[in-house]
């Protein structure tokens, strides 16, 4: 699972810088600067994301508890497929019903750092020798 979380890491890191440059690009004078700033905030989630979701493939490879930290990438990869997702394709004229799938991203994407934080409960403290 670590390996997965790697890829899609890179794969939507990869895919944030491209989307990003075409944003500034291809759509400046294109589109209202209102759907701009929300494309733009795609991008910038997107990228948090990626960031964090090579977070957790690193603690997979390191690490016995898995539990949340696969829970964790999980929604991380969903909430920014419909997050993200939602925000460019009605930035480029995608229908209406999109609208919801914004916010309920967003709250996967929360919910990834929900786990997040309950991994990093049952971390091992190295410097205390508690374990």
């Amino acid at each position: 699972m670590a390996r997965l979380y790697l890829l899609i890491a890179a794969l939507l890191g990869g895919s944030g810088v491209i989307l990003g440059a075409f944003g500034a690009h291809g759509l400046r004078g294109k589109v209202t600067e209102h759907l701009l700033e929300a494309y733009k905030t795609g991008v910038q989630y997107q990228m948090i994301h990626a960031l964090a979701l090579f977070g957790v493939a690193l603690l997979l490879q390191h690490w016995n508890e898995k539990t949340a930290l696969y829970v964790s990438g999980g929604l991380f990869t969903i909430g920014v497929v419909f997050f993200s997702g939602s925000l460019y394709w009605l930035t480029l004229g995608g229908p209406r019903w999109l609208g919801p799938m914004t916010p309920l991203g967003g709250l996967m994407m929360i919910g990834g750092w929900v786990a997040l934080f309950v991994a990093a409960l049952s971390f091992p403290n190295k410097f205390s020798g508690a374990g």
